[in-house]
């Protein structure tokens, strides 16, 4: 399977603020050739119900947009096939060498994740403001799979977010559900699908010029407009503890070098033992893709 020439966006409306509009005309005029397909909040809607009825319930029960317009991104690529962008990114040059490949995802940042670092044995996170794969890609496949069981389970995201401090766990409760740590949990879990998979590793992950940037091929400015509005101590206290953590972990993490790479990755399944309870919520065939 290879990805077709489609690029997929969405927006609350067509009636977009100049940046968007700018990142926009700027992925059509590099890829003329690709189809370009946008998605308002009432075409998203519809999409949802004409081709994933039985995840409505689901959709409808995030209690942030966001989540929605997560979870929208990977069931629109997941049935279409093409390119996913947020309307922040800014590509540098034309996506055709990418087509040959079944997925393509990028690299996101070093994780603060102890879940992702200790039990998975990641250090680092794949980024979900711009990917490509195919028509019922079966990563795509697993991570709906992963986004449903969060929703109708808490206790398969406890495991995620327990060592973060409880007064901050909201401000991150995005990352775990439907954001970036749930995408690399299900590369984690799933190492059977690494060769399917291209990462855009940068050669130097320290370096956080290379941090959000889909390859060579374009740049994430994440302008995080969907991030909850924090006061005054709130920002400084989740800051404080932001980079309290960070260097914390980079000591851990230049011990494995600048360099990461899929060869690296392990190669059994990342066990869980939060999986039987989140099944046991859901009957063999239901939320079949």
């Amino acid at each position: 399977m290879t990805i077709p020439k489609r690029i997929i966006q969405t927006g609350k409306t067509p009636d977009l603020p100049p940046l968007c509009r700018a990142a926009v005309a700027n992925v059509r005029l590099l890829n003329p050739d690709f189809e370009y397909c946008f998605f308002d909040d009432d075409q998203v809607a519809a999409f949802i119900a004409k081709e994933f009825p039985e995840y409505r319930a689901v959709f409808d029960s995030f209690p942030y947009p966001i989540q929605r317009y997560d979870f929208f991104r990977y069931l629109a690529v997941y049935r279409l096939g093409g390119f996913y962008f947020d309307l922040d990114v800014l590509l540098s040059r034309g996506l055709s060498p990418l087509l040959e490949f079944g997925c393509v995802f990028s690299f996101e940042e070093l994780t603060m994740s102890r879940f992702l670092r200790e039990r998975c044995e990641m250090d680092w996170e794949i980024g979900n403001y711009a990917f490509g794969a195919a028509a019922g890609d079966p990563f795509l496949k697993e991570l709906i799979a992963n986004c449903v069981k969060g929703q109708e389970n808490q206790e398969f995201i406890e495991p995620m977010v327990q060592l973060i401090p409880r007064c901050f766990r909201r401000y991150y409760y995005v990352f775990n559900t439907t954001g970036p740590a749930m995408l690399t949990r299900t590369l984690a879990e799933h190492p059977e699908l690494l060769d399917q998979i291209e990462i855009l590793l940068p050669n130097d992950v320290f370096d956080k010029r290379n941090w959000s940037n889909f390859g060579d091929y374009g740049v994430h400015l994440a302008q995080g407009s969907w991030l909850e509005k924090r006061g005054k101590w709130q920002r400084r206290l989740v800051g404080w503890w932001e980079v309290w953590t960070r260097r914390a972990l980079e000591k851990e993490s230049r011990r494995r070098g600048a360099v990461r790479s899929k060869s690296g990755m392990r190669r059994e399944p990342v066990g869980s033992r939060f999986a039987g309870v989140a099944e046991k919520q859901m009957n063999p065939g239901e939320h079949r893709l």
